[in-house]
């Protein structure tokens, strides 16, 4: 007798998501899939609206990384009215739209590390699901949970002093800035009281990582193989190979680490990315024209990031890196749990380029706005927390949208997600075996690894129950649980 398991929602996520897991008559996995069930509807929004409102009204897609919206949008619409792409802004346009983008990189990653992930690898998939948030991580590792919010209120703290509030600011509009940093601003943030400062927070994010590092000494074997499998990557690049989050050209490798996509314009991307539409999910899948549908699939985020890149220009994040590096043998890593490990150094570096900002005069100065000859299109890309972020547009002469496209990190992880997924639920769901809450959480876990923003990648409505149930083939309820 077949059985039809559904995991609704998945939780500790941004936005609404579930998972679909069908068992063949021996009781083995025959067929999973995670269904994205929000409708996505920005695209059209955004259409009739002024140009110049883009960068604002995008944002409102995610209250978790809206300054990622905010700034692609931003570098789109640079483009359109002539300032160039990335570096075409004044230096102070550029560093103080730079210092935002890293502060929201530093509280994202935080956010998703301490708050959401966390529970999982303190207290094991398996914990009941009571413990499994940050109440539960506050009571049990209070030191650990203070760090998190604190962490994350000075990357907001950030975002605060150069986009004007820390959600959906405007500090950003096309061509450059509408603000600069004052010396208040900046020795608030470069010199306040500790821990709250940027000194502080740096030894905070190396004690991050080498809290993740002792955890994966003592738990190798679950960080390892929880879930694997070989794929593309795909980022942004500084032209020099180094890691840029900001601005920089597109590459990809594969499994072995070879260039399949040679650093190229990413105003150009359409002709190298395309996408496809499943009829059982809101969200698409992205592949690499040269590739295929089949083959072309690709990873973003804080792992592929790390396999793409040569090298991290800040000296304490480069020398996790090469550690990092070191644990596959120089090799592209294909591991879904180092995903957290990659996010950390991340942070680390994140947290040394708000430092060095905070450091340039630059971001006192009173240019802060350029503009040339108008452009009909305009595209701007930027590597969000959860992965490269794309936004393209077409203006027409009366100044309006008049076409969107967005393509958000969780769109392009959509296939490696759906991967994990299998990939866990046949190891851990076996004929004769009992279906557990925690193995149906061991699921979400995988997906957790990619952090995805559901709610970025499609738009969302209705409501979602708060349980699972598995059903025969007949359609009669075997088995119910519920989540507190």
């Amino acid at each position: 007798m077949s059985r039809k398991i559904i995991i609704e929602p998945v939780t500790r996520v941004e936005g609404h998501g579930k998972v679909t897991i069908r068992l063949d008559e021996q009781g083995e996995v025959a067929l999973t899939r995670l269904h994205i069930v929000e409708f996505r509807g920005f695209e059209r929004f955004v259409q009739g609206r002024p140009y110049w409102e883009a960068p604002v009204l995008v944002q409102r897609l995610c209250g978790i990384c809206p300054v990622s919206h905010h700034l692609a949008a931003a570098k789109a619409m640079d483009v359109v009215v002539g300032a160039g792409t990335g570096t075409g802004l004044t230096p102070t346009g550029e560093k103080v739209r730079r210092l935002m983008h890293y502060g929201q990189i530093l509280q994202s990653h935080t956010l998703h590390f301490f708050h959401l992930a966390s529970p999982d690898l303190l207290f094991g998939y398996d914990a009941p699901p009571a413990q499994r948030n940050i109440i539960a991580v506050a009571m049990a590792h209070p030191e650990l949970a203070k760090r998190g919010v604190l962490m994350r209120k000075f990357g907001q703290e950030v975002i605060a002093a150069t986009a004007g509030k820390k959600i959906h600011g405007t500090g950003a509009i096309p061509g450059g800035v509408n603000k600069n940093l004052s010396l208040a601003e900046r020795d608030i943030l470069l010199n306040g009281p500790a821990p709250l400062n940027a000194a502080a927070i740096i030894g905070w994010a190396q004690d991050a990582v080498s809290f993740f590092k002792d955890y994966y000494r003592s738990h190798r074997e679950f960080i390892d193989n929880f879930v694997r499998f070989p794929s593309n990557h795909l980022s942004l690049v500084r032209p020099d190979g180094a890691m840029d989050l900001y601005h920089g050209v597109l590459r990809a490798v594969d499994a072995k680490g070879r260039k399949i996509l040679h650093d190229v314009d990413y105003q150009d991307y359409d002709k190298y990315i395309g996408e496809e539409v499943r009829s059982w999910t809101y969200m698409k899948f992205p592949y690499l024209l040269s590739l295929g549908q089949e083959k072309g699939w690709y990873r973003v985020g804080p792992l592929a990031r790390l396999n793409t890149v040569d090298f991290i220009p800040t000296p304490l994040a480069q020398r996790e890196f090469e550690e990092y590096k070191a644990a596959t043998g120089g090799k592209p890593n294909d591991r879904c749990m180092h995903n957290h490990w990659a996010r950390l150094i991340e942070l680390l570096h994140a947290a040394e380029v708000v430092r060095d900002l905070l450091q340039d005069p630059d971001l006192q100065g009173d240019n802060l706005v350029v503009k040339g000859a108008r452009q009909p299109v305009g595209v701007g890309i930027i590597e969000a927390p959860r992965g490269t972020l794309f936004h393209h547009y077409r203006v027409n002469d009366n100044d309006l949208i008049e076409m969107a496209n967005l393509i958000v990190s969780t769109t392009h992880n959509n296939e490696p997600m759906n991967r994990a997924v299998n990939g866990v639920a046949k190891s851990l769901i076996k004929a004769g075996k009992e279906i557990t809450e925690g193995i149906l959480n061991a699921v979400e876990v995988a997906i957790r690894a990619y952090d995805p923003c559901l709610s970025c990648a499609t738009h969302a409505y209705g409501q979602m129950p708060l349980e699972i149930t598995i059903q025969d083939a007949a359609g009669n309820l075997v088995q119910r649980l519920f989540r507190d």
